[in-house]
C-alpha cells in the first residue's frame, strides 16, 4: 500500500499540532512509521486519505460497535443536525437516555453526562471523596481511566508507598493522593488500606483492563475488591468507559455480578459522538451540585447530537436479543483461528478475551497484569502490526491496546483477517 498523502498530511500537521495527533497513540510511535489518515467509514471499513481500505479492529476505540455510520443512527443524527446542535439548556432527550440507562443497569439510579471519559472518572473521584470526606484513591498499574492529573501516577518504592507523577505538570502533592496496586493482587490493596486506615475514598478500576491489552480479572478479583472496600468503608469505582454496554447491556456489573458503587461510562454511549457520563444510587448523586456541594459542570454535556446517537445504538442493541452472543462468537472465532495460525507459525502468544474485545500478546506466558504485559514482545508485534495494516487489517497501533470487534465484523471479514495472519512472517 501507497501512503503518500497520509505522510503528506502528517507532515502538515506537526507545523500545527502537537506531534502531529491530538491523541498520543494515532502518531505511531510505539510501532513506529507514520499514521495512516482516516477519510471515511462505513460498516466494518476504513478508508485512509490515499484510498486503502481497511477492516476495523478499532472501531474508534469502542463507540463504534455497530459499525461505522449505522443508516439508523445517521438517520436519528440528521433529524437533530435540522433542529440544533446544541442549546446550553436541558433537553428531554437527556432525560430520555438517562431513564434508559438507569432502568438497565444494575445498582444505578441517576447519571450525570459529561463529554469524556476522562471527565467522567475525574468527576467520579470527586464525588466519592465528597461522599466519604477522604482524599486518597487506589487504581491498579496498567489501568488507564484519561489524563486527569490524579490518574497519571506511576508506582513508588512499594505497595504501601505513594505513588509518583509520570507526566510533567502533576504535582508530588496531587500524587500523595493517588496509591498504586497491581492488577489481579488482592495482597497489595489489602496492605495499603491496612497502611491507609480511614484515608481511602474508593478503589478504582477497569474491571476488564483495555489498556495494557485485555487483561481479565482473576480468582474472584473483583468480588473480593467488592468485601475489601465493605471491610473499610471505601467505595468502589467500576471505570466501564470501555466495558458498558460493550461487554454486556449492564456492562461488568452485570457480567462478574458485582455491584460497584459508582460507575463510569463512555464510547458506546454517545454512538461514536464526544460523551462521558458518571452513574451512582441516589444517595451518592445527591451529593452533586445543584443539589449538593460537590461541583460539576460542563457547556456541552449532554449535548443533543450525542444523546440522539447514544439512546438510537443502545436502542438498537437492547431490541436485538442476539447481540451480544453474536459479537461474542465473532471474537472467539477470531481467537481460535488466529492462535492455530500462530501456533502453527511457532510463534510465541497468548491471546486474551472477554466478549468483543480481545488482545494478542506475543508470549507463551499468562498475561494478567502490566509487568506480564511489559514481558510480551513488542517488537514481533509491532512487525505483525504493519503486516497486518499492508494487508487492510487496521488493528490497534500499540500492543498495550485492546481489539474492539464490532457487528459489522462478518464471515468475509473473518477470513480476510485470518489469511492476512496466514501471510506474517515474524522475521
Amino acid at each position: 500500500m501507497k501512503y503518500q498523502r497520509s505522510s503528506a498530511l502528517f507532515d502538515e500537521a506537526n507545523q500545527y499540532i502537537p506531534g502531529g495527533v491530538n491523541s498520543p497513540v494515532r502518531a505511531f510511535k510505539s510501532v513506529g512509521g507514520v499514521p495512516v489518515f482516516m477519510k471515511y467509514a462505513k460498516g466494518a471499513y476504513l478508508t485512509d486519505a490515499d484510498d486503502n481500505t481497511y477492516i476495523d479492529y478499532i472501531n474508534s476505540w469502542g463507540p463504534a460497535i455497530l459499525g461505522h455510520t449505522h443508516p439508523e443512527v445517521l438517520e436519528e443524527l440528521k433529524i437533530q443536525a435540522e433542529k440544533g446542535f446544541s442549546f446550553g439548556a436541558p433537553t428531554e432527550l437527556e432525560t430520555e437516555i438517562a431513564k434508559f440507562i438507569t432502568g438497565n443497569v444494575p445498582n444505578i439510579d441517576q447519571i450525570r453526562m459529561v463529554s469524556s471519559g476522562t471527565e467522567a472518572c475525574m468527576s467520579a473521584i470527586r464525588l466519592a471523596r465528597g461522599f466519604t470526606g477522604r482524599d486518597k484513591i487506589i487504581k491498579f498499574e496498567g489501568c488507564y481511566h484519561g489524563h486527569s492529573d490524579s490518574f497519571l501516577i506511576k508506582a513508588g518504592s512499594g505497595a504501601a508507598t505513594f505513588g509518583n507523577p509520570n507526566s510533567p505538570g502533576v504535582t508530588s502533592g496531587t500524587a500523595k493522593d493517588t496509591l498504586l496496586a497491581r492488577y489481579n493482587d488482592l495482597e497489595q490493596v489489602k496492605d495499603l488500606f491496612a497502611n491507609n486506615q480511614e484515608k481511602i475514598a474508593a478503589v478504582i478500576i477497569e474491571p476488564v483492563a483495555g489498556n495494557m491489552g485485555c487483561v481479565l480479572p482473576e480468582n474472584n478479583f473483583l468480588q473480593e475488591l467488592r468485601k475489601i472496600c465493605d471491610e473499610n468503608g471505601a467505595l468502589l469505582i467500576f471505570d466501564e468507559v470501555m466495558t458498558g454496554f460493550r461487554l454486556a447491556f449492564g456492562g461488568a456489573q452485570e457480567l462478574y455480578g458485582v455491584k460497584a458503587d459508582l460507575v463510569t461510562y463512555g464510547k458506546v454511549i454517545g454512538g461514536g459522538l464526544p460523551v462521558g457520563a458518571f452513574a451512582a444510587r441516589n444517595e451518592i448523586m445527591d451529593h452533586l451540585a445543584p443539589k449538593g456541594a460537590v461541583y460539576q459542570a460542563g457547556t456541552l454535556s449532554g449535548n443533543p447530537l450525542a444523546m440522539r446517537a447514544g439512546l438510537k445504538t443502545l436502542q438498537i442493541i437492547k431490541n436485538d436479543a442476539g447481540f451480544f452472543s453474536r459479537l461474542e462468537k465473532t471474537t472467539e472465532i477470531l481467537d481460535t483461528e488466529i492462535s492455530k495460525i500462530l501456533t502453527e507459525k511457532g510463534l510465541a502468544h497468548t491471546i486474551n478475551r472477554q466478549g468483543s474485545m480481545m488482545s494478542v500478546f506475543f508470549d507463551s506466558e499468562n498475561v494478567s497484569d502490566f509487568d506480564e504485559a511489559q514481558k510480551a514482545n513488542h517488537d514481533t508485534f509491532n512487525r505483525f502490526f504493519h503486516h497486518m495494516l499492508t494487508n487492510g487489517i487496521y488493528l490497534p497501533p500499540s500492543g498495550y491496546e485492546t481489539y474492539f470487534i464490532s457487528d459489522a465484523i462478518k464471515e468475509n471479514e473473518i477470513e480476510m483477517t485470518l489469511e492476512a495472519v496466514r501471510k506474517f512472517e515474524s522475521l
